[in-house]
């Protein structure tokens, strides 16, 4: 029997959280509640989990404080936040932790599980490739390991900022479209994720400021572009 996925869900309202895990797991996850974030880090460093679905609002340690911790033991494990909040600074800051998604408060627990879903299909079908480097004029980019590279410095890449050098990597020299890489990468093209995609834009300039001869620039109302000396696929 297949190995069914596992998601550490941290929700601080028992009721809804276990109303939660008894959906999930009736849709083929395993599903492990916690009701505070302390709980749910020492249960992120026992366990192997697939997914993360954070409550921002929890005791103890809340949902960005757990996030920030779980990326510093895993950069690429997915995380949703779940949260009453839709203030677009609270929205901004889970992303810019890295966050996947973000879902507000209500919400359907069908909506949540299709989410889960895009987001597993995304690192499985990433996973399932084989290694490609990006040669980027000074830089190296593994985008299976999600790190770049040049001379002795190697900076390890969070999963956004890793699938979204690979789209521009894959565009370089030519626009790349707004919407398409918000559709690829964020599944939807709403404006949080507009300002979230803004965010991994000016981490990734700053990753990339090594070298002068890189840059990537907006072009308005269309996209991005990334520019780079003759650029080199290695597969």
């Amino acid at each position: 029997m297949e190995d069914r996925m596992r998601i550490l869900l941290c929700e601080d309202d028992e009721n809804l959280g276990m109303l939660l895990r008894e959906y999930l797991q009736a849709k083929g996850y395993n599903a492990d509640l916690y009701v505070d974030g302390e709980a749910g880090y020492k249960a992120f460093l026992k366990g192997k989990y697939d997914i993360c679905v954070l409550d921002v609002m929890m005791p103890k340690k809340d949902g960005f404080t757990l996030a920030q911790e779980i990326r510093t033991v895993n950069s690429e494990v997915p995380i949703i936040f779940l949260t009453a909040k839709s203030l677009k600074d609270d929205i901004l800051e889970g992303f810019k932790l890295g966050a996947d998604d973000y879902i507000t408060k209500p919400f359907s627990m069908e909506e949540l599980v299709l989410r889960i879903e895009a987001i597993l299909r995304r690192v499985k079908g990433k996973k399932g490739k084989e290694v490609t480097m990006y040669k980027i004029g000074k830089f190296t980019f593994d985008t299976q390991k999600q790190v770049l590279m040049i001379g002795d410095k190697t900076t390890k890449l969070t999963t956004k900022e890793s699938e979204l050098l690979s789209l521009l990597c894959a565009h370089v020299n030519e626009i790349l479209e707004r919407n398409y890489a918000l559709k690829t990468i964020w599944i939807d093209d709403n404006y949080f994720n507009a300002r979230s995609m803004d965010v991994y834009i000016t981490k990734l300039r700053k990753h990339l400021k090594a070298d002068p001869s890189i840059e990537i620039i907006n072009i308005h109302g269309k996209g991005y572009k990334l520019i780079a000396p003759e650029p080199e696929n290695e597969k």
